[in-house]
């Protein structure tokens, strides 16, 4: 591929992905990686043997954190292709991120290329059982050795992929989710639309506490008035009513994301009355207790869609669908995985080709 160098370590033997790969544990052989410094802009890319950093430790993403980065998905498919899941609207969305934490963007097609060209070379890491795949993880961060406080002058873009276990190992199952107000994640006009390492950061002890709690995950209420539901710790939120299936609108403070945007483009296309707006957690307690809250589910590029069992907040504990998967969630889980194995067509130009080839070295 014109503009990237190659330094392949062909394998000497076979390999063997265990039983249970647990996420984001194993990584493949090798890494895309290219720098950037304003005189040259993007440069030096480069596939090579995946390695360790020599980091300075005035690093500026080290003190400062600007650092971002995106989560996707590569599968095998049952005739044996290779296909990645809506890559170049993750690309975009990362750009965003970038223009956000004043960093350089990236290329969009020549990403998505270098990419592909990484895949295909480490493609014998693809699991091939239902529900697994190659997680692709870019990410960028300011590499200047400084400790003033500005934006870094030098950048590093660097891929990894993982081959990942499935979400659900066991069957699709629903969730506890605890929603709390004794933290706030992001508010609106700050990063909450940006994945960047800082959001992350800040919900960490939530989801500490909600776990020592029997929860999986934490639903955020927004920043300012702590009344609305925004999006789960990895997950969007979608409520099914009787008459609607609403999702809170991207107010500045929720990641806009692909399996979001994905789903809310199936249900539309099923006929359902899908709305973007605020839904307050009061209109979720008072749906719950009049009868009409039929289910709630998540939508992430690790579990799909998670079906919740239970949403509890303060002392309230709602159980949802007497604690069962809901019947929508479960179709729309099989439409996403089918659409991932190649099992049904892709109608919609969400998937694309990997070829794999003869790398010249």
């Amino acid at each position: 591929m014109k503009n990237i160098s190659y330094n392949i370590k062909p394998r000497t033997e076979k390999i063997n992905l265990p039983d249970k790969l647990g996420f984001g544990i194993y990584f493949t052989d090798h890494m895309f990686e290219m720098d950037f410094t304003p005189e040259k802009g993007w440069h030096n890319a480069s596939i090579h043997p995946l390695n360790n950093f020599c980091l300075h430790p005035a690093t500026s993403f080290i003190h400062y954190g600007q650092s971002i980065f995106e989560g996707l998905k590569a599968f095998k498919t049952v005739d044996g292709q290779i296909q990645i899941f809506r890559p170049d609207v993750h690309i975009e969305r990362m750009n965003n991120s970038a223009r956000r934490l004043c960093m350089p963007e990236v290329d969009n097609n020549f990403v998505l290329e270098a990419m592909k060209e990484l895949i295909a070379i480490d493609s014998d890491w693809i699991p091939t059982k239902r529900g697994e795949a190659l997680y692709i993880r870019p990410f960028m961060f300011g590499k200047e050795p400084v400790l003033g406080v500005r934006p870094s002058r030098d950048y590093k873009f660097i891929i990894i992929l993982s081959p990942v276990g499935a979400y659900y190992p066991e069957g699709f199952k629903p969730v506890k989710i605890l929603a709390q107000d004794k933290y706030v994640r992001t508010i609106r006009k700050g990063l909450g639309d940006c994945k960047t390492s800082a959001n992350y950061a800040a919900s960490l002890l939530a989801a500490e506490e909600a776990k020592e709690m029997g929860y999986t995950q934490v639903l955020w209420l927004d920043g300012v008035e702590q009344k609305y539901i925004e999006e789960v710790g990895t997950m969007n939120i979608f409520i099914h009513f009787k008459d609607e299936i609403a999702t809170p609108m991207l107010t500045g403070s929720i990641l806009p994301g692909v399996t979001r945007r994905s789903v809310i483009q199936i249900l539309k296309e099923w006929g359902y009355n899908v709305t973007e707006r605020l839904i307050s957690m009061q209109e979720v307690i008072d749906a719950y207790d009049s009868g009409n809250l039929i289910g709630i589910f998540g939508t992430g590029t690790a579990a799909i869609i998670s079906s919740l069992e239970l949403l509890t907040y303060k002392d309230k504990r709602m159980v949802i669908n007497n604690g069962e998967v809901g019947e929508l969630d479960l179709k729309l889980f099989n439409e996403l995985t089918d659409i991932h194995t190649g099992e049904k067509e892709d109608t919609r130009n969400w998937v694309f080709k990997v070829e794999k080839k003869e790398i010249l070295v």
